[in-house]
């Protein structure tokens, strides 16, 4: 399974632009972004270093296609999905997306860390 492209597929036309948007009205700046933004019912993000390390992700599983499966391997969508946001809200950066627990592992929420270099 190709979980990047099918990523790509599902937040290029949804998620993205939002997250573009939001981006935008706060100066291209993740941490400005995270904190007007970062606390909601389908979406959390906390800054660990300014600039630099994130934790995010979602306090319940969002993913329309996950109630059809109980395989963890799922997971990896999300993952690419925040990946691909990422890079493209911050283009010339490397991004890299941890998963770190993730409801379909057993958790309570999915969390992904993120460093951004």
């Amino acid at each position: 399974m190709d979980y990047r492209e099918k990523a790509v597929r599902c937040v290029k036309n949804t998620v993205l632009p939002v997250q573009l948007e939001q981006f935008r009205e706060c100066g291209c700046s993740l941490d400005e972004q995270y904190r007007k933004y970062g606390d909601t019912d389908v979406f959390f993000a906390e800054i660990i270093e300014p600039g630099r390390v994130y934790e995010m992700g979602y306090p319940r599983c969002v993913c329309p296609e996950a109630r059809k499966t109980r395989d963890p391997d799922h997971c990896e969508c999300s993952r690419q999905s925040v990946s691909y946001i990422l890079e493209t809200l911050l283009p010339g950066k490397t991004v890299t997306v941890e998963t770190v627990e993730t409801v379909l592992g057993g958790a309570e929420k999915c969390r992904f860390r993120v460093t951004v270099e």
